[in-house]
């Protein structure tokens, strides 16, 4: 059985996700990120409102994908990218696609920032591998068992995030 975040600290973990992005915005941080979270499509929304570069990767090919009414402006402003490692044969999101996605991703960013990832989930498993191979991984410190913590990866708050990457 999984274990999962206590209810009091889910609410208080997307708030501090949420301010953690709008710091990412407002310091005009660029973004890479597939976007594989529960409140992701809030956090892209946030993103999208500020004036830094942002790239999308969809966990599938985006031949013939419809681009949402709100990516245009970013689009056409040369601001927002989106890029798939995966052929048009890949229509439809999968695991298997997700965790190549998260991988590449990983591969392109500078540092990862993981608000929050469940002990024994693919997401913790891929920030110590990232640690291991000494990839800089940040965390808001919901990190229950301590694993990615005690691997190496920054426990910052949203305000020092984005000083924290540029470290």
């Amino acid at each position: 059985m999984g274990s999962f975040v206590r209810p009091a600290a889910l609410g208080d973990m997307i708030v501090k996700t949420y301010d953690a992005v709008r710091v990412l915005r407002d310091a005009g941080v660029p973004v890479i990120s597939g976007i594989p979270f529960a409140n992701g499509a809030e956090c892209l929304s946030l993103l999208l409102r500020g004036t830094q570069p942002i790239v999308i990767c969809p966990a599938r090919s985006i031949e013939g994908m419809r681009i949402p009414s709100d990516w245009v402006k970013p689009l056409a402003d040369n601001r927002l990218l989106v890029l798939s490692p995966f052929e048009r044969k890949h229509r439809h999101i999968t695991v298997t696609l997700a965790e190549q996605r998260n991988r590449f991703v990983a591969v392109l960013a500078s540092a990862m920032f993981v608000p929050y990832a469940a002990p024994g989930s693919k997401i913790e498993r891929l920030a110590l591998d990232l640690l291991g191979c000494g990839k800089k991984v940040m965390t808001l410190g919901f990190d229950q068992g301590g694993r990615l913590t005690t691997a190496g990866a920054a426990s910052v708050t949203a305000d020092s995030l984005a000083g924290a990457i540029h470290r």
